[in-house]
């Protein structure tokens, strides 16, 4: 059996020689929690502003194990509505009712992203403004647009890079000796059909690729496109419990499809528990609740079920939504 050292320094080489053809945007548990996260077209669908923060940490474990934390704000233009708490989680709500989703009427809406995403010897900041319009296709529907343009710094960090034997590596060689940083434009775009009780949203990012860059030297992150595939329906069981089943599907060309899960309950409208399957990766469990009438929290646990779950203790993800009106 690989010991941990090993592990380590195959995991060093791999993300080295193909970070070109992982999945170089991060991951999120809760994506249900701020959908705005991977699709433009999400940003806005409530009438208030709506600010998330969250932290998560991947691989637990692990030496440079990945960890991702962002900041966002949607809001609509114009009038803001009033409501005495956060509905930042789509499908959970609090001791007072969810706020109407609006429908029916034509919208704008902005929002901004931070992000911040570690791994190994690698790390992305970026940030980004969007744009979204709501275009009313009946009285219960609309379909959002949503354009987003930012900014990505790409850094490699040679003291945190693990590699057996640094001078037969030409993979290190390259990111070492060739420009350290660069600076990719990003551009990103989504649609996103939604009611009151389901949603479908489809969204691409990094369009450009590395089209648009700045920064000395020859090593190139070599940015990919990102497709990512969204739809849910909440159902009411009874007058206490509603249950949301949702589907999240990725795709980065050469990587294989990812696929996503997941399944959500909702209790008296303030509590709101929930499981994820994340194929050949990790099962997700999560929980949340109303903080108080202007914050909300959530927590949840990956359990790896890849050949790493005996190296490491699983992932944790923790968010945070807040209302501004």
């Amino acid at each position: 059996m690989m010991n941990f050292r090993n592990i380590i320094l195959g995991m060093t080489t791999v993300l080295l020689g193909t970070v070109a053809y992982s999945q170089q945007l991060p991951q999120f548990s809760q994506y249900l929690r701020n959908q705005f996260m991977i699709n433009p077209g999400a940003a806005g669908v409530y009438n208030f502003t709506d600010v998330t923060l969250s932290g998560r940490m991947q691989w637990a474990g692990f030496q440079n194990a990945p960890m991702t934390t962002y900041t966002s704000i949607t809001a609509p233009l114009g009038k803001i509505e009033k409501v005495r708490y956060n509905p930042g989680i789509r499908v959970s709500v609090g001791p007072v009712r969810n706020p109407e989703i609006k429908t029916g009427k034509l919208k704008h809406a902005i929002g901004a992203q931070m992000l911040a995403d570690q791994y190994g010897a690698f790390q992305k900041i970026n940030f980004s403004g969007t744009y979204a319009l709501h275009i009313p296709m009946s009285k219960n529907v609309n379909l959002s647009f949503g354009a987003k343009v930012g900014m990505t710094s790409n850094t490699f960090i040679k003291s945190k890079a693990i590699v057996a034997h640094e001078s037969a590596d030409q993979n290190y060689q390259d990111f070492s000796n060739g420009q350290l940083n660069k600076n990719i434009m990003n551009i990103g775009s989504g649609l996103y059909l939604y009611s009151s009780k389901s949603f479908f949203g489809i969204s691409a990012d990094n369009l450009t690729k590395d089209m648009i860059r700045f920064g000395s030297g020859m090593v190139n992150f070599n940015s990919k496109m990102h497709f990512n595939l969204t739809a849910g329906h909440k159902f009411p069981i009874n007058s206490n419990i509603s249950i949301t089943p949702a589907l999240l599907v990725k795709y980065m060309s050469p990587a294989p499809i990812a696929v996503e899960g997941t399944v959500q309950v909702e209790y008296k409208e303030w509590l709101w528990a929930g499981i994820s399957y994340r194929h050949k990766d990790a099962i997700i469990g999560m929980v949340g609740l109303n903080i108080s009438q202007r914050f909300k929290f959530g927590y949840s646990y990956d359990f790896s079920i890849s050949k790493f779950n005996t190296y490491s203790s699983g992932g944790h993800e923790l968010v945070l939504g807040i209302m501004l009106r």
